[in-house]
């Protein structure tokens, strides 16, 4: 399986992005969408929303998986998907709106036999309760998904300066809540992420 070695080069960090100055690249529109249980993940997703927002021409919109419509899909530039780790794992509820993804992309004519070539971005972040409970696992299903419907991944970026697999942050009782590191880990994400879909859209 070639997965891993596939996601290493999409993820490849390519320097630290700070929101540009000025930029002619015309706008872009980046869904966030996100399943809490606990407001941790929300909690994360609304600074990355702060990342977005901070980049000129960038506009973030934040949606629970249940709210997110099939035209705000197909209208996006860029999907952003948050989840809690269950069971080593995304969420079930992150998994049906992946699923929705694939329905509104292939209604629109998008994947599948004849399909429109699209240059989305997508990219993914997650709580978990502890350090190895299967946060890169559940980044690795979300990017694998994303992957199959055309997606072009982007990865984050740590605060030593290495790509990763999206923000991430851990939520349990020996770490509990969002540091503030962990939010701007998330903030950088969305900065990152905003700033080289307005690229590839150019």
């Amino acid at each position: 399986m070639h997965l891993p070695w596939v996601l290493s080069v999409l993820l490849l960090a390519s320097g630290g992005i700070e929101a540009p100055q000025s930029d002619d690249s015309g706008s872009v529109t980046i869904l966030i969408v996100y399943d809490s249980r606990t407001g941790s993940t929300e909690s994360l997703a609304r600074a990355v929303v702060e990342g977005v927002d901070s980049v000129p021409g960038a506009k973030a919109v934040l949606r629970h998986h249940s709210d997110a419509e099939a035209t705000e899909i197909t209208a996006a530039d860029g999907i952003l998907v948050g989840s809690p780790v269950h069971w080593g794992n995304l969420s079930a509820n992150t998994k049906e709106f992946l699923d929705r993804v694939g329905g509104a992309l292939a209604s629109a004519g998008e994947i599948g036999g004849e399909s429109t070539p699209t240059n989305r971005t997508a990219g993914a972040f997650v709580t978990g309760g502890s350090v190895a409970s299967g946060k890169e696992l559940a980044r690795l299903a979300i990017l694998a998904a994303f992957l199959n419907l055309k997606f072009v991944v982007i990865g984050a970026e740590d605060a030593a300066g290495f790509g990763t697999l999206g923000a991430q942050a851990t939520t349990g009782p020996s770490d509990p809540g969002l540091s503030e590191a962990e939010l701007e880990e998330a903030r950088r994400f969305g900065v990152r992420f905003a700033t080289l879909t307005k690229r590839l859209k150019r």
